[in-house]
């Protein structure tokens, strides 16, 4: 039944913390779990919704005794802190009406959006709202997916494919997808492509590889990736750098006497 389940909250608790860490008084527990509930929904639909997009894939929430703390796992933070701080401390305020709490902003940033399932699938989602071909997409996202060092991938996308009348099921998989193996980082996400004929269902699995070693694999990504070199053109007229070792004189190694072999009559 392994996949069936949701891979993040099959490790919750034992591989992966709580998106959300606070201890509630007596009675008080329903009423931060809808606070949470409404910082999420609040920060989806003003970085992820709007233009321009601040591309935040994860809220986590931890709460003290006076306040609570917000932290923004975004793949674009200079969008979300904005110039000198603005537009964080912008969204610090609108959250303190919100809650009617102090709140404490925090932006992390994503280095490797193509290894983050929430930004691959919302990506999907806005290409396929472009009228982008469904196959297509797919096949650049997952080749993008592994280029990044994943050591698999897998996406599925249902729904009235194309606009046909029968919805549908689209898949690719590339790799592994260990869904059973608890040390196994999988990250999972969903998204909806919203079109004239109906919505589209996407879901995304990434295999980054075992716990501890994500550093590992992204740094031999970037070691795969071919680098570009370009060489000074020398201006008309003047002469190229060579290299000093190159202009060394040619050794010839000495031949002692007697060694070479007389081959005249």
């Amino acid at each position: 039944m392994g996949q069936k389940t949701s891979p993040i909250g099959f490790r919750t608790g034992i591989r992966l913390g709580w998106q959300s860490t606070w201890f509630a008084p007596k009675g008080q527990y329903g009423q931060f779990l809808v606070e949470d509930q409404k910082i999420r929904q609040y920060v989806d639909k003003k970085y992820n919704r709007q233009m321009p997009k601040g591309a935040v894939a994860k809220v986590e929430i931890v709460r003290t005794r006076n306040e609570v703390n917000v932290t923004l796992h975004s793949a674009r933070p200079g969008i979300v802190i904005g110039p000198r701080g603005a537009e964080v401390d912008k969204l610090r305020e609108e959250l303190e009406a919100l809650t009617g709490r102090k709140v404490t902003v925090n932006v992390v940033e994503i280095k490797e959006p193509d290894l983050c399932a929430k930004l691959v699938a919302e990506g999907i989602a806005e290409q396929l709202e472009k009228r982008a071909t469904v196959r297509r997409t797919l096949k650049q996202f997952c080749d993008a997916v592994m280029n990044a060092g994943a050591k698999g991938v897998k996406i599925i996308c249902s729904g009235r494919l194309g606009g046909a009348e029968i919805a549908r099921s689209e898949s690719i998989k590339a790799g592994s997808i260990p869904l059973h193996t608890l040390d196994a980082n999988i990250d999972y996400a969903t998204a909806t492509a919203v079109m004239t004929y109906g919505a589209i269902g996407i879901k995304v699995w990434i295999y980054r590889g075992r716990f501890g070693q994500e550093a590992e694999a992204s740094a031999q990504a970037r070691k795969r990736r071919p680098a570009v070199h370009r060489a000074a053109q020398p201006a008309e007229g003047a002469a190229a750098d060579v290299p000093e070792d190159s202009l060394a004189p040619t050794q010839v190694p000495e031949v002692e006497e007697g060694s070479a072999e007389n081959t005249g009559s």
